[in-house]
């Protein structure tokens, strides 16, 4: 069983985040924020998810793809006005070239299936330390 309820509440530093990389924080220090984000996560998960702790990590990762694609496309000329080099990976030529906000739309699920594993498998490991510590306990 998994538990929504948890995986939207941990999802929601994904919006705080996507409010954040609008104007405040530089793509090339995105990690520095992301790191603790992640790892706080998965210590909650295996603290509170009822077992499948990769899969409550894929989707808090993907709940967080959904909150920062809206918003990134959303907010898209301030975005990209803070964020030239995100702005220079544009394609320049051909269809995304002209419909750069659709590109978003459909690399925003990758990265969220992508930082999905990560997350999922930082849970398992953070389940696996905490098992072992209530075990000897």
């Amino acid at each position: 069983m998994i538990n929504l309820r948890l995986c939207f509440q941990l999802s929601l530093f994904g919006l705080a985040m996507a409010l954040a990389t609008i104007t405040l924080i530089p793509t090339r220090f995105e990690w520095m924020f992301w790191l603790p984000i992640f790892l706080f996560c998965a210590v909650i998960i295996a603290r509170h998810a009822p077992g499948k702790y990769f899969w409550h990590g894929i989707i808090t990762c993907l709940l967080n793809c959904v909150w920062i694609t809206g918003v990134h496309v959303s907010f898209f000329d301030l975005y990209t006005a803070h964020h030239a080099d995100m702005a220079a990976m544009q394609p320049k030529t051909g269809y995304f070239a002209t419909h750069p906000r659709q590109m978003m739309l459909l690399v925003g699920p990758f990265v969220g299936v992508a930082s999905g594993i990560i997350l999922g498998l930082l849970s398992v490991i953070a389940g696996a330390i905490f098992k072992t510590k209530k075990a000897s306990s």
